[in-house]
């Protein structure tokens, strides 16, 4: 489905975008491992989390939804079911990356695949520290890609230093870890999201994370997980697009409610802030141990470009392109490196960026792990692709707003993946 997104004169409201993605899918996943049943408030219901609802159906879990709440009968660390068919991933790196943690140490064999864009995505990065850990893992390219099959052993604890700072690394890693003999530890240069430690050590595992310059975690072989009872807030990566529509359009302001802020995935906000754009939380609590605010954001008629760096990138991971998008607008020349890990994505999301704002008459220069992006530049507007990745469809949606003769979007339906309501709400906070 093509879209046209037509320039508006501001940004005006408050909005509740969606539930955040990583939380909602390990409400599902982990909550299936503990002894009883957990309820989860707020699910984000989109393609990705979906699949993981599905796949743990598959596995024997019986996931029910009443009046909005689902329920999870959680079955035990091995109350899994063997699956009699193939498990179909879509398009979720999440799902199919936590549950090969999670299948490898059940008794059962198991087989996975996903569609065309995640069957290229590379699955190396978590069967190899698995097969240290005993994990009987195989697939196509030497269990480098999907599909994969997986033959579940008695796994060993390991020490992994997760030099990426993957998040979906170290939960895989940590979900096999509560079934491990001995110890696992997971060190990294720099903290990635901890939604899954945190859930862990709510649920029961014997878990440790500190933090001395690298940030390491330890979890020792678990004999069982208790039910939580989760509300997931607002994702930060879905409030990320309207934030940066309310700074790039004169007149705006927009209150974003319930929006996760956890150090870990706030970098956006940290970012666009540096630019001296106003940004501000308030009525800011905790829910289930994850810090949550509402942001306020106003239009900024004087960002500055901004440098972004490798060290920033996991807190950040998931907005590079609508950050982007903001750094058009900034004085100066935005520079951003350290992001290699966007090239495996659900596009080659550096390259998507750069052909597409070239396209629509921005100056930019592609780096091999980033992009050079000159600010304050006008914007034609024309025809992108979206190469079927939801981020990309959405930044792209948020630059049409500014732009002079509208922007066209090949494939913006797959905004669904993670936002399915993006182009009402977008219309319902845009004034024309």
């Amino acid at each position: 489905m093509e879209k046209e997104i037509q320039k508006v004169k501001s940004i005006k409201g408050e909005l509740r975008v969606p539930s955040d993605k990583s939380i909602s899918h390990r409400s599902i996943i982990l909550t299936s491992m503990a002894e009883g049943t957990s309820t989860v408030k707020n699910f984000l219901k989109a393609g990705d989390t979906l699949t993981t609802v599905n796949v743990y159906r598959k596995l024997g879990i019986k996931i029910t939804e009443d009046k909005g709440i689902i329920k999870v009968n959680g079955k035990g660390l091995y109350g899994f079911s063997e699956p009699d068919d193939i498990l179909d991933m879509g398009n979720s790196g999440t799902t199919t990356r936590l549950t090969l943690g999670l299948l490898s140490g059940q008794r059962f064999f198991s087989a996975l695949t996903g569609d065309e864009s995640l069957r290229k995505r590379p699955m190396k990065r978590i069967s190899q520290p698995l097969k240290q850990m005993n994990a009987k893992i195989d697939g196509r390219n030497n269990g480098e890609l999907l599909p994969l099959s997986v033959r579940g052993s008695d796994l060993k604890g390991i020490n992994f230093f997760n030099k990426k700072a993957s998040a979906q690394v170290k939960s895989a890693l940590l979900i096999a870890g509560l079934m491990a003999e001995g110890e696992t530890t997971v060190v990294e240069p720099y903290k990635s999201r901890d939604h899954t430690e945190k859930m862990l050590k709510a649920m029961g595992a014997d878990i440790l994370m500190y933090q001395q310059g690298e940030y390491t975690v330890q979890i020792k072989k678990t004999e069982r997980l208790y039910p939580v009872d989760i509300d997931v807030p607002a994702d930060p990566s879905s409030a990320a697009f309207f934030a940066a529509a309310a700074v790039i359009l004169p007149d705006s302001e927009l209150l974003l409610k319930d929006v996760l802020i956890n150090p870990t995935r706030d970098g956006f906000f940290r970012k666009i802030k540096q630019m001296g754009a106003f940004v501000e939380y308030t009525n800011v609590r905790e829910i289930n141990g994850e810090p949550v605010a509402d942001i306020l954001v106003r239009y900024s008629d004087d960002l500055k470009a901004v440098q972004v760096v490798k060290e920033e990138i996991p807190s950040m991971v998931d907005e590079i392109p609508i950050l982007a998008v903001v750094a058009t607008q900034a004085e100066g020349d935005t520079v951003i490196t350290g992001a290699s890990e966007l090239r495996v994505k659900e596009s080659d999301r550096i390259k998507a960026v750069v052909e597409n704002l070239k396209k629509v008459g921005v100056e930019v220069q592609e780096l091999e792990d980033g992009m050079i992006i000159k600010g304050k530049s006008r914007i034609k507007g024309g025809y992108v692709d979206s190469y079927k990745d939801h981020r990309i469809a959405m930044a792209f949606s948020i630059l049409g707003l500014i732009s002079e003769d509208g922007i066209k979007i090949k494939d913006a339906d797959c905004a669904y993946i993670s936002y399915p309501e993006f182009f009402e709400h977008l219309q319902s906070v845009a004034v024309k």
